[in-house]
Order: C-alpha cells, then sequence, then structure tokens
C-alpha cells in the first residue's frame, strides 16, 4: 500500500468527518440543501469503510485492523480542524455564521454536541477496531491506552504509539503475505526429509498454543513438512532423549521417510543430542540443528542450585510436577531438568557426547542487549546469567551456543536485542530489523540445498 494513497485515506477521511461535524453550521450558509443532507451519510460511509477499495491488505483481519488506523488518525486530524473551526466561528470569522458573542449560545452549544458525537463515533469505532485485530498491540499497549486514556497529554503520546504499532503491523504483515504468495510455486522448504522441531524446557508441545510460534506455518507454506516432539517438559536429558529418539523411529516407520532434519531450541538440542547416541536413531537423522542452545551449561544455574536451600527448591519442584501431571506429563522431573542445565553437568556430557559421523551439526544463537529488551522473565534473567556467564539471550549464555560444523550468531542495530524467546516466536511479536519466520525459512531452505 503506497504513501501516496494512504495520505489521500487520510485526507478525505478527515475533510468528511470535519463536513460531518459541521451540519448545523452548514445551515447558516448559503450551501445547497441537498449537500447539507448528505453530510450524515457521507459520515455513515466513513465509519462503515474509511479506506479506498484499491490495494488491500492481504487478509480480512489484516484490513480490519488497517481501516481502524485510517478512523484514529483521521480522528486525530479532524478533531484539530473542527476545534480550530470552531474556536474561529464563535470568534465571528466564519461567513454568514454569528459569533457567540451576540447571545446563540445554544446554537454553539449544539455544535459543540454534535462535533463531540461524531469525534466520539470515529475514536471508539477505530479503537475497537484496532483493539479486536491487532495482535502486535500486546496486553501492555492494551492497557497503558485504557490508563492514559484520559489523561490529557499522555493520551494522544500514546494513541500515537498505538496507531504506529497497528500500521506497522498491517504494513509487514500484507509484505509477507504477498512474499509467501509470489514464491508459492517455489518450494523452498520442501527438504528431502522432514522437520522434527524439538521444544526446550518447562514448555509442552500444546495443540492451541505453538512453542514455536508462527514459524510451522511459516515453513509449511513453503512446502515443509513438520512433526513435534511430544516429550515432557521437564525431565532429566537422559529421559528426554529416550522420547525424542522414540519419536524419530515412530516417524520414520509410519512415514517412510528414512530421515529427519532435526531443529531443537534450547535443552531441546541438548535432548536430540542424547537421542542420536541411542542405538539406531544416529541412522535416521540428517542433520541437528540447535538453536540458542546451553551446549556449555549454564554457570548462573549452578549458583542458584547452590545458594537456593534444598527444601525450596523441592517445594517448588512439587508443585510444578504435580501441575504438569495433570497437563499430561507422566513423570515431569524438575530437579533433573535444571540440575542438567548446568555448566558442570555439560562439561561432562559433551565428554560422553561426541558428535555422531554422518549427521550435520549446526548451530544459532543470538543477543539480548538489554534486559529491557525481554519479556517477563527474561527481563529479569537476564541480568544475572550476565553477572555469571557475560553477554547472553536473557538466559543462556553467548559463549554456550556454538556447536557443530557451523555457528551463526544473530543480533539487530540498536539497544533491544534478540532473545532467548525471539528465536522461537513465543511472544508472537515482530522484532525490529529481525524477521523470526523468514529467518527459519530461509535455515530450511539451506537444508534443502544441501540435500537434506
Amino acid at each position: 500500500m503506497s504513501r501516496i494513497q494512504k495520505i489521500t485515506e487520510y485526507i478525505l477521511g478527515s475533510l468528511l468527518a470535519v463536513f460531518a461535524a459541521s451540519y448545523i453550521l452548514l445551515g447558516r450558509t448559503a450551501m445547497p440543501g441537498f449537500l447539507r443532507a448528505l453530510a450524515p451519510w457521507l459520515f455513515l460511509l466513513l465509519n462503515l469503510y474509511p479506506a479506498l477499495p484499491i490495494n488491500r491488505p492481504c487478509s480480512y483481519r489484516l484490513g480490519v485492523c488497517n481501516r481502524g488506523c485510517n478512523l484514529l488518525v483521521i480522528f486525530a486530524a479532524s478533531t484539530l480542524i473542527n476545534i480550530l473551526v470552531a474556536i474561529v466561528g464563535m470568534g465571528g470569522l466564519l461567513p454568514g455564521i454569528e459569533p457567540l458573542a451576540r447571545g446563540n449560545l445554544r446554537f454553539w452549544l449544539l455544535h459543540c454536541l454534535l462535533l463531540f458525537g461524531a469525534e466520539f463515533i470515529l475514536f471508539w469505532n477505530g479503537m475497537l477496531r484496532v483493539y479486536l485485530s491487532s495482535l502486535q498491540l500486546g496486553i501492555r499497549l492494551r492497557v497503558i491506552g485504557v490508563i492514559c486514556g484520559f489523561i490529557p497529554i499522555a493520551n494522544l503520546i500514546v494513541l500515537f504509539w498505538i496507531i504506529r504499532t497497528a500500521s506497522r503491523e498491517v504494513a509487514f504483515e500484507s509484505s509477507k503475505i504477498l512474499t509467501a504468495q509470489s514464491r508459492c510455486e517455489s518450494a523452498l522448504c520442501n527438504t528431502r526429509y522432514p522437520i522434527l522441531m524439538v521444544h526446550g524446557v518447562f514448555f509442552r508441545d500444546f495443540r492451541y498454543f505453538n512453542y514455536w510460534g508462527r514459524i510451522p506455518q511459516a515453513l509449511e507454506t513453503e512446502g515443509a513438512k513438520i512433526y513435534y516432539g511430544n516429550h515432557q517438559s521437564a525431565a532429566p536429558i537422559a529421559s528426554s532423549g529416550q522420547e525424542i529418539a522414540d519419536r524419530i523411529l515412530s516417524i520414520v516407520r509410519e512415514t517412510g521417510c528414512d530421515k529427519v532434519n532435526i531443529i531443537g531450541h534450547s535443552k531441546g538440542g541438548l535432548d536430540a543430542r542424547a537421542a542420536l547416541q541411542l542405538p539406531g536413531v544416529a541412522e535416521h537423522v540428517a542433520s541437528l540443528t540447535t538453536v540458542n542452545t546451553p551446549h556449555r551449561g549454564c554457570e548462573f544455574a549452578d549458583y542458584l542450585l547452590t545458594k537456593i536451600p534444598q527444601k525450596q527448591q523441592q517445594a517448588v519442584a512439587n508443585t510444578y510436577n504435580a501441575a504438569l501431571l495433570k497437563l499430561g506429563d507422566p513423570a515431569p522431573d524438575f530437579i533433573g531438568a535444571v540440575t542438567n542445565l548446568t555448566a558442570s553437568f555439560c562439561r561432562e556430557f559433551n565428554e560422553n557426547t561426541p558428535d555422531v559421523p554422518g549427521v550435520y551439526y549446526q548451530s544459532v544463537g543470538s543477543r539480548l542487549s538489554r534486559a529491557r529488551g525481554g519479556r517477563f522473565p527474561l527481563n529479569f534473567t537476564h541480568m544475572l546469567c550476565h553477572h555469571f556467564d557475560g553477554p547472553n539471550d536473557g538466559l543462556v549464555g553467548e559463549r554456550s551456543f556454538p556447536w557443530g560444523a557451523s555457528y551463526r550468531f544473530l543480533t539487530v542495530p540498536g539497544t533491544r536485542g534478540i532473545s532467548h524467546g525471539d528465536m522461537i516466536d513465543l511472544n508472537r511479536e515482530n522484532v525490529p530489523d529481525f524477521d523470526v519466520r523468514e529467518f527459519y525459512v530461509q535455515l530450511v531452505h539451506e537444508l534443502k540445498e544441501r540435500g537434506f
């Protein structure tokens, strides 16, 4: 959608809004009656469809969000114009309109009520559309918008913030849809072997909340065949490795695909490495890509397990294990999972878990530049991790990421960075200068190019 089109929509919409809000004023002018009669109908049309019927966004949701943004911009512009018109008119500077000084208070009260009502409708029509359709506003910005709505100056700042966030979402997501459509026949991610995505610790492969966010859908759109580990959320690496091994053999047996390509995030990378050591598994794995995996462990995990009293550790573990039993884990082991993420354990694990010949190993890591760039709890753990492990992604130190024949390190300009959660699109957030979905598309495309 071009900038000229957007400016045209804003100008036309603002003029219509001003025209409608001036309904009472128009009765005091020499304007033909039929034009005045058009004012409410044009205002209704503006509220129903405040966008030109060309170059529409590529989905219904984005179209709703786009029209909501237009209404909010039109609201802001027309409110300013209408206030200026009212002030000028009350001062007697509008031809044919009597000023307030001549005692026609009732006339100006009616005009101001109409003006307020028109802008009220524009604002809430736009705000409800944006609140109900935008995914990038998130809970925080929505709450801030509600809190600051009646605070002068602050409400204008938040309104601008909301419009900017939602407008960028419309432009970015529309661009991605068009890109996917333009290369739908290329099948960039149609690899020789399917993709097995292995989650990290403290998560499960839920049907209605995908650990990998929007990534699997983006890969499948480009031709990839996706499977999930379906292993427990928290267990020692040996147990998780056995579950992953069983899953690999099950996929091979059921589909006849012979091999799989594994993408493991966080502890999932260690679990996958352990699975490759088990008999009859490595021959069915073409490649292993680890993403932000603590191959050398986390020093701050050693510290926490040393400093936190055993009684408190067990209390947390019992609560977690009980909850995950109800969610479907057959034998969750919080303490076992956390202990296997320590630097001391990983040193021993690496000595006993060499790379398997014939499997292509590669790794990816990222950096969260500042704590405030991450979502809770990564904004808290970033500081703790930095003290023990140096620069990190909010959970794992950079020194722990590299593994295999190839390693790539990701960061972005500015002070935000890319967090542990950003690398799996956990929050479904469009990170500036980092398109996580496109990154995985290119990652899997490279596997295809390698013949995997």
